[in-house]
């Protein structure tokens, strides 16, 4: 069973849940990578309030984990505020998707939390793929 891209952004949407609040900008753009994505915003509006436990990471391919890696290290640094328990669950779902826990510190030095301000993302997988178990 493929992961699907409801499951995907279930997992940014527990991020951003991971310190008690969804911020307006959090919000915004869980809404831009679901209509990205195909899902209407009715449907992340349901996911938001309905988020589930998160499962099946390792059907992911590897394009798919860096891309996921990528939106959830955004996604913590989307308020402004950076929480303990934001990157906890940031290095755990790093290691979820095979990569060792440091990755989260080594990209998030290069990920911007505007999203039109767009990395390297070439060499953001490069980066990456040193911290591939």
């Amino acid at each position: 069973m493929a992961f699907s891209k409801k499951n995907e952004l279930n997992v940014l949407i527990n991020l951003a849940a991971s310190d008690s609040t969804i911020g307006e900008r959090e919000a915004k753009l869980i809404y831009m990578v679901g209509q990205a994505n195909g899902i209407s915003r009715d449907e992340v509006k349901q996911l938001m309030e309905n988020p589930q436990p998160i499962t099946q990471l390792s059907a992911m391919t590897s394009d798919e984990k860096f891309e996921h890696l990528y939106y959830l290290i955004q996604m913590m640094k989307m308020d402004g505020q950076v929480f303990k328990s934001e990157i906890l669950f940031c290095e755990n779902i790093a290691e979820k998707l095979g990569y060792k826990k440091g990755v989260v510190g080594e990209l998030s030095a290069h990920i911007y939390s505007d999203p039109s301000i767009t990395a390297d993302r070439h060499m953001l997988r490069k980066k990456a793929e040193k911290f591939l178990k």
